[in-house]
């Protein structure tokens, strides 16, 4: 193995042609990448590098003769690296984590050791690539995941709020129920220690400016709907009994190229909303939902779907037969989220919108 200087000593002394196979895998970090390379079957070397975008593509392309693939898995990191090394004209791929192959008896864990899987796996085809989007895709994208992170922080100070007032005992002001403003504005008014009224203004303080934040997330998101890239696609998911215009936008940022799904199986898995299966002779029992996806898509669907059956007589009827057969209202409900996003799906890449059942 070479040492951790930052080359690869032996590439220097291999001679690579256009008949070897060779596999890259990378560990990358916010400072530095660890790679491994193999050649023909063989583990070759290790070496650390900058995480500098140039930088991994010049030391990689030194194998470009009879690089098969590079690998590295999604991270914190986001895809910049995977779309700069295959503008280079290098085959990159970015693999799903929860997918990686783990040995029963793993023999530890640093950088160096998963890198050498990564390219060990990638040679024998045991890793499962995601989609990568576009530098545009994933920067609309980042606009609805913005809208549900304030979302989330909003819906905790409001806990906290009622937190606060329960912990000293405080009623709480007709209105707060529903968060209505003379409800929010009735806090002010309440007699209070000066330690607790300092507690509950800055409480009170920062739920004002999440929910101003909160508006100018959704202006961009209405913004964002009325791009040409959107505006039919948009408008064609809206078609669909209980879809509005988060849902619709959340679906289509969320669920980029969706083209590139080959079947409903494997869209409900990308989503979380296939259910494992487990079949043991001729038994076949259906378990929880697998972990996978977004979870505030699912809970959008889920959300729509109380709308779509509240609206649509046949989708009631599917649902209350699912309900009378699982004896669970919520597996039916969920199983109702599955045929949404399944029906948004078609009409995305079937170009065409919303057909009622006969």
């Amino acid at each position: 193995m070479s040492k951790r200087t930052g080359k690869v000593a032996e590439s220097k002394s291999v001679v690579v042609t256009a008949n070897d196979s060779v596999f890259v895998g990378l560990d990358v970090h916010k400072t530095s990448v660890h790679a491994a390379w193999r050649l023909n079957g063989r583990e070759m070397g290790t070496w650390v590098m900058s995480a500098d975008v140039a930088a991994v593509a010049r030391s990689v392309s030194r194998f470009r003769v009879a690089l098969k693939q590079v690998v590295y898995e999604a991270g914190p990191t986001g895809y910049g690296l995977a779309r700069a090394l295959r503008k280079a004209g290098l085959p990159t791929e970015v693999i799903a984590p929860g997918k990686t192959p783990q040995p029963a008896n793993a023999d530890g864990k640093s950088d160096r050791l998963d890198c050498r899987k990564l390219a060990e796996f990638a040679e024998k085809g045991l890793l499962k690539p995601v989609a990568v989007p576009t530098e545009e895709e994933e920067a609309d994208r980042q606009v609805l995941r913005l809208r549900d992170q304030l979302t989330n922080k909003r819906r905790r100070v409001k806990q906290q709020i009622k937190s606060l007032l329960l912990q000293y005992g405080v009623p709480e002001p007709p209105g707060l129920k529903h968060w209505t403003k003379a409800g929010v504005a009735a806090l002010a008014e309440l007699e209070l220690r000066p330690q607790i009224r300092l507690a509950l203004d800055c409480l009170v303080e920062e739920l004002g400016e999440l929910t101003r934040l909160l508006e100018r997330a959704k202006a961009a998101m209405r913004k964002l709907a009325r791009r040409e890239v959107y505006r039919k696609k948009e408008a064609r998911l809206r078609t669909h009994p209980g879809v509005g215009e988060t849902t619709a936008m959340a679906y289509l940022a969320e669920v980029y190229q969706p083209q590139r799904f080959r079947n409903e199986q494997a869209l409900t898995k990308y989503l979380g909303l296939a259910p494992r299966v487990s079949r043991t002779g001729n038994t076949t029992r259906n378990g929880p939902l697998m972990k996978a996806g977004r979870g505030t898509l699912r809970a959008l669907l889920v959300e729509a779907s109380w709308r779509w059956i509240a609206q649509d007589a046949h989708a009631a009827a599917v649902f209350n037969r699912i309900w009378h057969n699982t004896g669970k209202k919520q597996t039916a409900i969920v199983a109702m989220a599955r045929k949404m996003a399944i029906n948004l799906w078609y009409m995305l890449i079937r170009d065409e919108e919303y057909r009622a059942a006969a």
